[in-house]
């Protein structure tokens, strides 16, 4: 409509949606020493929060997914009791979280913004919190 009113190409929008794995996190009961003895034993290249693992998405850009290991008492996954959350990449992120919203999905919290990205995290129907993260750049 917009071509034909105003002379101007459409922009088609990016569907809202997840992209792919961008972390799982999970309780320990000594992530140091955890995130260690992958290091040592697997090869893994640990730093500080775990390990970034990096990868090109189906269009050839950078990615990463994060495997973090989080202390047993951490709150970061309340309220769920879960002991692990996962992080999914997404795509058009304010579009999703609309929907979301919309669809009667429990939101937690307020979706917050950072210059590395936009976070958001829901419940699914068991109790789990994700997630949701758009990468900027």
């Amino acid at each position: 409509m917009k071509a034909v009113y105003f002379g101007e190409a459409a922009q088609a929008q990016t569907e809202a949606k997840v992209t792919g794995v961008g972390g799982f996190f999970f309780k320990s009961e000594d992530p140091k020493a955890l995130r260690e003895w992958y290091k040592q034993h697997l090869g893994m290249d640990i730093n500080d929060y775990g390990c970034t693992f990096t990868w090109k998405d189906d269009n050839g850009n950078d990615a990463a997914t994060q495997w973090s290991p989080f202390g047993e008492d951490t709150k970061y996954f309340e309220p769920s009791q879960k002991q692990f959350m996962q992080n999914f990449r997404v795509q058009n992120f304010d579009a999703l979280i609309t929907r979301l919203k919309a669809a009667g999905v429990t939101l937690v919290g307020e979706p917050e913004s950072y210059d590395y990205g936009k976070f958001g995290w829901i419940l699914d129907p068991e109790g789990n919190k994700i997630e949701l993260w758009e990468a900027i750049g």
